[in-house]
C-alpha cells in the first residue's frame, strides 16, 4: 500500500480509537466504586408477604424444575408465585402442579391469547401483573431458566429499600456446559460491559440504564403508573425498555451483581447461544437509531478490531511499515487486547463451576471470538426477530 494513505488510514483509526477507548476506560473505570455483588440474606417479619412473584412459561419442562425448587426455598416475603403459562404441551404445567401441592404459594394461570401488537413475555408478566394481590407492595418477575438461591428475595428487597430503587434487576451467574459456549458467550457478554456500565454502578442517566427481566423487581405502584408492561409490549428487549420508560419517568432504577444469589441455563450449545441471545442483545428496541450505531461503532472500534488489527500490524512490520504511526495504532490495539483478556478476570466470577471441566478452559480464549461477537450484534441491529421461544410473529 502507498505510504502516504497507509499513513492517512493509519492515522484515522488511531484518532477514532483513541476516542472510543477513552469511553471505554471512562466507564471501566466506574466498576472500582460499584455496589459490592449481593449475598444471601434471611428473612425478616417486617416484609412478610410483600412480594408477588411472577414466572412466563411456554414449553419449559425442561429447565423449569430448578426454578421452581429455588422459588419454593424463599422466605416469608414471598406471598405468592404466579406461573402463567401460555399453553404449555411438553409438560411444563404438570410440574407446576406437582409443585403447588407442596408449596401452596404456587399458582398456575394461563394467559389469554396474545394481543396484536404484543410478544410473549411481556404479555406474560402483563397478565400475571394484573392478576397478582393487590397487597403485594413488589412484584418480582423471575424467568423459567433461572435457578433462585436461597435468601435471594430477601437480599434483593434488602438492597432496592437500601437505595431507595423503585426497579431493580440483577446480572446472574451463567451455567455453561459446551466448549463453544464457554468460547463464544462470554464474547457476547462482553459487548454489553463495553456499552453500559458494570452492574452496581450508581446514577445512570434514563436511557443508558441496564435491566435483566430474568430477575427483575419492580414496586407496584411503579408499575400502575406506567400501565403494567404495556410500554414495552412489542419490545424483544422489554426488561430494558420497560427499565428506561421508568427512569425517564423519574423512577429511581438499579442494576446489581447477583452472581451469588441466581443463576441461569439460558442456552444449550454455542448455535442456539448464537442465534437466540444474539438476536436481543442489541437493545434496539428500547433506544434511538442514533444511539444503536454510536454503540455499534464503539463496539467495533474497541472490541471487534484491535485483536486482527493487531494481528494484521504486526505481520505487516516485515514489509517496511514501521513509521510512528502505525507503532501507536499497533501500541494501542496492543493495549485494548490487553484490556480484553484482563476483564476475564472480572467477569469470572459471573460463570459457576461445580467442578473442574475441559470445557471451560475455552473460557480464557473467549477474546478471540470477539470478532463474531460483534458481527453477531450488527447482524441483529438490521434484522427484526421473527420468532421467539417457539413463538412466531
Amino acid at each position: 500500500m502507498n505510504e502516504e494513505i497507509l499513513g492517512a488510514v493509519a492515522l484515522g483509526l488511531l484518532l477514532c480509537q483513541g476516542a472510543a477507548s477513552a469511553i471505554l476506560l471512562s466507564r471501566l473505570v466506574k466498576g472500582a466504586v460499584r455496589r459490592p455483588p449481593l449475598t444471601p440474606s434471611s428473612s425478616t417479619p417486617d416484609r412478610s408477604r410483600s412480594v408477588s412473584v411472577v414466572v412466563p412459561t411456554l414449553n419449559e419442562v425442561d429447565r423449569i424444575a430448578p426454578c421452581l425448587a429455588g422459588l419454593s426455598q424463599q422466605g416469608n416475603e414471598v406471598r405468592e408465585i404466579l406461573i402463567v403459562d401460555s399453553n404449555s404441551q411438553d409438560g411444563t404445567r404438570d410440574r407446576v402442579t406437582a409443585a403447588a401441592v407442596e408449596d401452596s404459594r404456587f399458582q398456575l394461570l394461563t394467559d389469554d391469547p396474545l394481543p396484536a401488537g404484543w410478544v410473549g413475555r411481556p404479555w406474560a408478566l402483563h397478565y400475571g401483573f394484573l392478576a397478582s394481590a393487590p397487597e403485594s407492595e413488589w412484584v418480582l418477575g423471575v424467568d423459567a431458566d433461572t435457578q433462585p438461591q436461597p435468601g435471594l428475595v430477601a437480599s434483593l428487597i434488602a438492597a432496592a429499600i437500601e437505595e431507595g430503587y423503585d426497579l431493580v434487576s440483577l446480572s446472574p451467574q451463567f451455567i455453561l456446559t459446551d466448549l463453544g459456549e464457554w468460547w463464544l458467550q462470554p464474547a457476547l457478554l462482553m459487548t454489553l460491559l463495553y456499552r453500559f456500565d458494570s452492574s452496581g454502578v450508581r446514577n445512570q442517566p434514563p436511557d443508558r440504564v441496564m435491566a435483566n427481566g430474568q430477575c427483575f423487581l419492580c414496586r407496584r405502584q411503579v408499575l400502575v403508573q406506567l400501565g403494567g408492561y404495556t410500554s414495552a409490549a412489542g419490545s424483544f428487549c422489554d426488561d430494558v425498555t420497560l427499565a428506561r420508560n421508568a427512569a425517564k419517568q423519574g423512577f429511581k432504577v438499579g442494576f446489581l451483581d447477583g452472581a451469588q444469589v441466581i443463576r441461569v441455563r439460558m442456552y444449550a450449545g454455542i448455535a442456539e447461544t448464537w442465534r437466540e441471545w444474539g438476536r436481543s442483545l442489541d437493545l434496539k428496541d428500547a433506544t434511538t437509531r442514533t444511539q444503536l450505531w454510536s454503540d455499534l461503532a464503539l463496539l467495533f472500534l474497541v472490541q471487534g478490531l484491535p485483536l486482527p488489527l493487531t494481528l494484521t500490524i504486526w505481520s505487516g512490520w516485515g514489509w517496511g511499515d514501521s513509521f510512528l504511526t502505525l507503532q501507536l495504532l499497533f501500541a494501542l490495539n496492543l493495549f485494548l487486547v490487553a484490556i480484553r483478556f484482563a476483564l476475564l478476570l472480572a467477569i469470572y466470577p459471573s460463570y459457576y463451576r461445580e467442578k473442574f471441566s475441559l470445557a471451560a478452559l475455552s473460557f480464557w480464549l473467549s477474546p478471540l471470538a470477539d470478532p463474531f461477537a460483534v458481527l453477531r450484534i450488527f447482524i441483529s441491529a438490521i434484522q427484526t426477530p421473527k420468532q421467539w421461544r417457539g413463538r412466531i410473529y
